[in-house]
């Protein structure tokens, strides 16, 4: 069974090998302990074992913005990313949901639209020949 609550600190380490699969290192080691000690770090379980996770703020014009979803390569297709944001969507402490990915990031891209978020703007400059896409989805009550 699938399910996603808030990150502990005891998380942490495993957190940090599953980005580490993904981006090759361990970089984000302090913003994923942070996001964690400020209630801001989403888990989903498989079975009992950590799948993937999820960052969010509201620092993004005072809506819910989320910064980073990860899943661990050998949990990918299978509902992972769709269930944290469902989740994150549901419980948002806005109404207004932003996130974004590079414009290359198709498999985001085919996640963000089959959850129902709209295209919002583009941001260019942060990755050089890649544009950021922001989306953008209202919580329903």
């Amino acid at each position: 069974m699938n399910r996603v609550l808030a990150a502990d600190i005891a998380d942490l380490n495993r957190l940090v090998e599953i980005d580490s699969e993904v981006i090759g290192n361990s970089s984000r080691r302090e913003i994923i302990k942070h996001a964690i000690e400020s209630g801001q770090c989403l888990i989903a379980n498989e079975e009992e074992e950590i799948a993937g996770f999820l960052i969010h703020d509201t620092s993004f014009f005072e809506c819910t913005f989320i910064s980073l979803i990860i899943v661990s390569p050998s949990k990918r297709r299978r509902g992972i990313a769709s269930l944290l944001i469902d989740y994150m969507v549901r419980s948002s402490a806005t109404e207004k949901v932003f996130s974004s990915t590079n414009q290359s990031n198709s498999d985001m891209h085919k996640v963000f639209h089959s959850n129902g978020f709209v295209e919002s703007g583009i941001v260019e400059n942060l990755d050089d020949g890649d544009p950021e896409v922001i989306y953008f989805k209202k919580r329903t009550n």
